[in-house]
């Protein structure tokens, strides 16, 4: 490792959202086609697939830190950068917990030259789990099924930082009459779908099977955003909005208050608008 990182080169979407989260954006480099979260990453110069990334791409930025991780990128790219000289950072297994994805944030924050920035960002998303654990420690669990992509129907397993969040193999391809058979409370997908719940829900009624689940009757279908299945700083927001949605009764009294706080704020007469639904994130 240089004794100080000016410039940083990501090989991941989820590496180059923890730069911005630590407010590192001016040091970064470099990323990967498929960085678009934040939309300024877009800007960035990219250096190819996160699986294929041009070498040429990646030295022509002169990187003094090479982020990776070992659940996207080969280990013949960080072996052959490692021989060129490139220090490079790989987040292994430690990022398959909620947990061990901060563990990870707090890691690259002090390579990069920003423990405190590090620090600061691991203290609020750990306050705001440990929030979220207070709230929910005495409400009984919800059987969901997540999906992941559904023709073919691919859900979560075991050795999935999501399956910290929800249950206990690691992208397991089920039948949808196992589906039937398992009757989950909810159905949540994330990942590469776009459509809103509403559609989703609209579009499974149409579907043999998928009809006669009780969640799709009840309307129990809760579409969550990439973020969901991305071992980065927006796994937590998704983690609040899940927790929100199949465990509503549990905020509804904070939602009031915060609906009232809004109310007084309009009637004395202030020139702006606060959103009911963002009192954990701040956004």
């Amino acid at each position: 490792m240089p004794a100080q990182v000016n410039r940083i080169v990501t090989l991941a979407p989820n590496l180059t959202e923890i730069v911005y989260a630590l407010r590192l954006e001016d040091k970064l480099a470099g990323d990967t086609n498929e960085c678009d979260n934040p939309p300024a990453a877009k800007s960035k110069p990219h250096v190819g697939e996160p699986q294929s990334p041009s070498l040429e791409a990646i030295l022509a930025l002169h990187p003094d830190l090479v982020l990776a991780t070992d659940s996207i990128n080969r280990v013949d790219t960080v072996d052959t950068l490692e021989r060129l000289g490139i220090a490079v950072y790989t987040a292994a297994g430690d990022t398959q917990t909620v947990l061990g994805i901060l563990d990870s944030i707090d890691k690259m924050a002090d390579l990069m030259g920003a423990k405190t920035q590090g620090d600061e960002l691991v203290a609020r998303f750990r306050q705001r789990l440990d929030a979220l654990h207070l709230r929910l420690a005495d409400r009984p669990l919800a059987h969901v099924l997540f999906i992941v992509w559904l023709d073919p129907l691919i859900t979560i397993g075991q050795n999935t930082f999501i399956a910290v969040v929800l249950s206990k193999q690691n992208w397991p391809q089920i039948s949808v009459e196992e589906v039937l058979r398992l009757q989950p409370d909810y159905i949540v997908f994330a990942g590469g779908h776009t459509q809103s719940a509403r559609t989703e829900l609209a579009v499974l009624r149409q579907r043999p099977v998928w009809r006669d689940l009780d969640a799709v009757e009840l309307g129990h279908v809760v579409n969550l955003d990439q973020e969901a299945i991305r071992p980065s700083p927006g796994l937590i927001d998704a983690i609040e909005q899940l927790a929100r949605t199949v465990h509503s009764e549990a905020f509804a009294k904070s939602s009031q208050n915060r609906n009232r706080s809004n109310e007084t704020r309009f009637a004395s007469g202030l020139r702006f608008k606060t959103n009911a639904e963002c009192g954990l994130c701040a956004r």
